[in-house]
């Protein structure tokens, strides 16, 4: 088993669908080695982006699998851990360890959004259920619940086996706040790809990227320019992605960055109920916009 470092561009992967619905297992190896050999640190599988909620438990743990056999050691899989109730969710993180994942993204609950207390429960059980180092997932935009930074150092005193934060509030003074309260016992991991590059300058270690899925060459470059703050062209591949990187923040995500994966020819645009593929006016205007970056970028290295 891979040891589990939350450092870099660690993609939250797409699972793959054949036009019966099935999960497409093939495309899912090929697609994970892919992202590694373009620089990805590592891959989370089942996760929002990935259609996690949409899936069986047989099947996610399916996609580990692939996942980790793809990989075959050279870089970790982490498993999105997330169900409607606290049992399925630790039966899940048992059944991502025995698989092989090397870490766990550890979520709140779908659908109840329960007090302080109840998220403390749900979570520590998760935590406690495996050895596995973890990464806590605070997302309120989308998941109702906020794990405040006091709460999260609530939990790191508790948890030896926390070891990382996937921050999606969209509030870059949350790393301040985070590193305030725990320092270097934290890794800080942004989890909004159009805010990448102002979390880098303040102090996040890695990116769980979303259009890494589709390019991840470019995602890297920008993570390692950012992180070695070299500003100026940090900034400038920033505002050639930014048009892109808006695919990850709204509610379509999951079809828009699949319908680059599409686009790219690095995967469909197929997605599971009840998502429903773009319409023809949402393709043509997000195809519009990525082979409109497309083109400058191959000019760009045309001229180089």
């Amino acid at each position: 088993m891979q040891t589990m470092q939350w450092r870099g561009v660690i993609p939250a992967i797409t699972t793959p669908f054949r036009e019966d619905g099935s999960i497409d297992h093939e495309f899912l190896a090929r697609h994970s080695a892919w992202l590694v050999e373009n620089g990805c640190t590592g891959i989370v599988a089942l996760g929002s982006l990935g259609e996690g909620s949409t899936l069986s438990f047989d099947e996610k743990v399916r996609v580990l699998r692939t996942t980790i056999g793809a990989l075959g050691g050279r870089a970790p899989v982490v498993a999105g851990i997330s169900a409607l109730s606290t049992s399925e969710a630790v039966g899940l993180a048992k059944a991502a360890e025995e698989a092989g994942c090397a870490g766990l993204m550890v979520l709140p609950p779908y659908v109840y959004v329960g007090d302080w207390r109840e998220m403390k429960a749900h979570v520590s059980a998760v935590l406690r259920a495996t050895g596995l180092s973890s990464m806590l997932y605070n997302n309120p935009i989308a998941y109702r619940v906020d794990f405040l930074p006091e709460q999260v150092a609530e939990l790191l005193s508790e948890h030896g086996n926390l070891h990382a934060i996937k921050e999606s509030s969209a509030d870059v003074r949350r790393v301040a706040a985070l590193r305030c309260l725990a320092g270097e016992r934290l890794q800080i991991l942004c989890g909004v790809d159009d805010l990448i590059v102002e979390a880098l300058f303040g102090g996040v270690c890695g990116w769980i990227a979303g259009l890494a899925n589709a390019l991840p060459r470019e995602s890297v470059e920008l993570f390692e320019l950012a992180k070695r703050g070299e500003r100026k062209a940090a900034f400038e591949l920033y505002r050639w992605f930014l048009p892109l990187l808006r695919f990850d923040t709204g509610p379509k995500f999951v079809q828009l960055i699949k319908y680059a994966q599409e686009v790219v020819g690095m995967g469909s645009g197929r997605v599971r109920r009840p998502r429903l593929g773009l319409d023809e006016q949402e393709k043509k205007m997000a195809r519009a916009t990525i082979e409109r970056a497309l083109a400058t970028r191959q000019q760009e290295y045309a001229s180089k």
